[in-house]
């Protein structure tokens, strides 16, 4: 029998208000709505100044708003490039540095355009684009601007623009659809609108497209910078596409095209597997992109091929490197690529020599996405850790040594009590080596004892790295007074090909010893309560805290949030799970039986907090609902959280803060914080 720390309304009101004013020292979910949010650097040709998209909220009413910052990299400037009230991102600079181009949606825009903002002297930024369906993911080659619309490709734009208005005042909501996809993670997608690159002159002009007279689409589910890239002399065009034309199974490959030629030829064919991301080297001779080699596995090893535009020869860089190359930017000398690499709980800068594969670690502790690299070899990069939310730092790439250039939120910071963390190793499933972040609370005394709330990481294969998580941040939750840990169980990413697919396609076994194996090792410690547990996690976390359900475990309750709960009803989402590599629920029925929560329901009475979004198109909805209708329907004690406006992911700022007290009001109810 558990021992249950059930407190009276009262005793909660007191300990609430009690904690307050200590709680305004500390790493508070309302302190992080307070952040400015840290985006990802672009560097300027010549290395002397970066500009970075800096996201704010306001908690008054859920609004937020993105400017760019320009930081010069000697120090000697800083200042906001966009005025307060509206938003803008995605920024490039043109080859020669001498202007900027963003994405924003102006005074009578009704959607994102191209505005040119010059560098090299003062002056405002002019709107260089009119489509009425909105530009993305723009890039700067020669003498013209490239971007991505999502269009009716039997139109023209002044067609579209009609549609647009007509839909806008039809009263008619209903969406129709015959063939897949139909909808990705929180939006449904139009079958009759395809996703197209065009490419417009810097000084103004009509838009010339490039995809469109090809018969080949952008993938229709999600387009963004890595879907396509422009060889430097604006030559070629390498862009993705899925070339089976099946939106139930579809095939990612490259295709190379001529802007002005209606003939795209498909250069991966050879790969049944998803080919993406393509780069070309500065000197044009090169295309690199990444590679998976497993059909269905999202999250097969992502290795670094080159192909010579020449010969049309393509070869592995990185047969040898058990990493996937991820964030990848070519150096100038077009010697070599620097990736943001998961690497065994860390996302490290890497370089990757193209001609030998041989790989250098960069950079050690703490996460390091967003890269970019200038001619003079001068790397930026966004920088964050548990203790650090995103900041702008340069990169020396030798040493790895960083210097940083700007000062967001850290008049907040100085003000916060922070805890401690470490990284630690311990035995799970079959003796393996499992790696797990262990973030201790304020004031930390290993001389007394402390509850343990253990995360379980979504995915299930994103491993938890050292970087700052504004949704689900350990520090906040043992700020709490509790012992808070991430463990990388088998399957997460950044350790290795064997370990990540090691849980295809039983997703139980080997997580399901991890995680309890993660809590007899802190049951083992001196400084925890083995009375006081509490676990939980979201997506494949809510189904692998859903599996705990039906299981023997020490946890006194669960948080379970947009749980995979239902492996058959699952067919309702934007991702059919297993069913390219294994086949569907229809062709081995065993596979989903054996692996499917609702399968042990009978053995469910383990309190539970369920937690859902309407827009999640990953995890519908009902997968809450039939949790939550088992739970009651066998009197086990549980609580039903919707909210009617989120997705998969709780990110309206008041909404967020609403659910991080609710779990901390459900975990403070069955594992009393703080210390004894």
């Amino acid at each position: 029998m558990k021992r249950l720390w059930i407190l009276p309304a009262l005793a909660i009101a007191f300990v609430l208000t009690a904690t307050a004013e200590e709680d305004n020292n500390k790493l508070s979910v309302e302190t992080l709505w307070k952040m400015d949010r840290v985006g990802s650097p672009v560097i300027s040709p010549d290395g002397s100044q970066t500009v970075v998209p800096v996201t704010s909220y306001d908690t008054g009413d859920d609004s937020s708003e993105t400017r760019l910052w320009l930081f010069a990299i000697d120090s000697s400037d800083k200042r906001a490039l966009t005025a307060r009230g509206s938003s803008a991102g995605s920024p490039v600079f043109s080859p020669d540095g001498s202007t900027l181009a963003f994405v924003a949606n102006r005074d009578d825009d009704d959607a994102g355009q191209i505005y040119l903002l010059p560098m090299d002297r003062p002056g405002e930024a002019q709107r260089l684009t009119e489509i009425p369906t909105g530009v993305s993911a723009p890039k700067w080659a020669g003498d013209h601007i490239y971007f991505i619309s999502s269009i009716w490709p039997d139109l023209d734009f002044e067609e579209m623009k009609e549609k647009l208005k007509e839909e806008e005042e039809s009263r008619v909501s209903a969406q129709s659809w015959t063939g897949l996809p139909y909808s990705y993670w929180d939006h449904w997608l139009d079958e009759d609108r395809q996703a197209h690159l065009y490419r417009i002159p810097v000084d103004g002009g009509e838009p010339e497209a490039i995809t469109l007279p090809t018969g080949w689409e952008l993938p229709r589910s999600s387009q963004g910078p890595g879907s396509y890239d422009v060889a430097p002399d604006e030559s070629l065009v390498a862009f993705v596409a899925d070339s089976r034309r099946d939106g139930a199974s579809p095939e990612m490959d490259l295709f190379l095209v001529e802007p002005g030629s209606d003939q795209a030829r498909n250069i991966t064919e050879d790969n049944e597997a998803p080919d993406s991301s393509p780069l070309f080297s500065p000197d044009g001779s090169t295309l690199a992109f990444n590679r998976q080699h497993i059909v269905g596995f999202y999250a097969d090893t992502r290795r670094l091929m080159a192909h010579d535009l020449d010969s049309g020869e393509t070869r592995m860089v990185t047969g040898n490197w058990d990493r996937s190359a991820d964030g990848l930017v070519w150096t100038a000398d077009s010697a070599g690529l620097y990736g943001s690499i998961d690497d065994a709980g860390t996302r490290r800068i890497h370089y990757i020599d193209i001609d030998t594969g041989e790989t250098r670690p960069v950079t050690g502790d703490t996460d390091f996405p967003g890269l970019d690299v200038a001619d003079n070899g001068m790397l930026v990069a966004q920088n964050h850790g548990f203790l650090f939310p995103p900041r702008l730092v340069t990169v020396d790439s030798e040493s790895g040594e960083t210097t940083r250039l700007d000062a967001f939120n850290d008049e907040i910071m100085e003000e916060v009590d922070l805890g401690t963390y470490e990284s630690v190793t311990y035995e799970g499933y079959d003796g393996a080596e499992i790696q797990m972040w262990v973030h201790y609370p304020p004031g930390f005394d290993e001389s007394k004892e402390y509850p343990l709330f253990l995360l379980i990481h979504g995915g299930p294969h994103s491993g938890i790295t050292d970087g700052f998580h504004f949704r689900w941040n350990a520090q906040t939750f043992a700020s709490w007074g509790y012992v808070t840990a991430w463990h990388n169980f088998h399957g997460s990413s950044g350790f290795g090909q064997d370990f990540t697919d090691a849980i295809n396609p039983d997703w139980i076994e080997r997580p399901y010893a991890d995680t309890i194996k993660a809590a007899e090792w802190f049951a083992d410690q001196p400084w925890i309560d083995g009375e006081r547990m509490v676990a939980g996690g979201a997506s494949y976390g809510g189904y692998l805290s859903s599996i705990l359900l039906g299981r023997d475990h020490p946890f006194n309750a669960l948080l379970i949030h947009a749980p995979v709960y239902n492996m058959y009803s699952q067919m309702a989402s934007d991702f059919a799970v297993h069913a390219d590599r294994f086949g569907h629920y229809w062709d081995d029925p065993d596979i989903y039986r054996e692996i499917s929560p609702h399968y042990f329901a009978e053995n469910f009475e383990t309190p539970a907090l369920i937690i859902h979004g309407q827009l999640d198109y990953r995890v519908p909805v009902g997968q809450a609902f039939e949790l939550f209708r088992t739970l009651q329907s066998r009197d086990v004690e549980s609580k039903l959280i919707y909210y009617p406006d989120e997705n998969h992911w709780i990110l309206k700022p008041n909404n967020s803060i609403h659910w991080y007290h609710e779990v901390r009001e459900w975990v403070e109810n069955y594992a009393e914080p703080g210390s004894h």
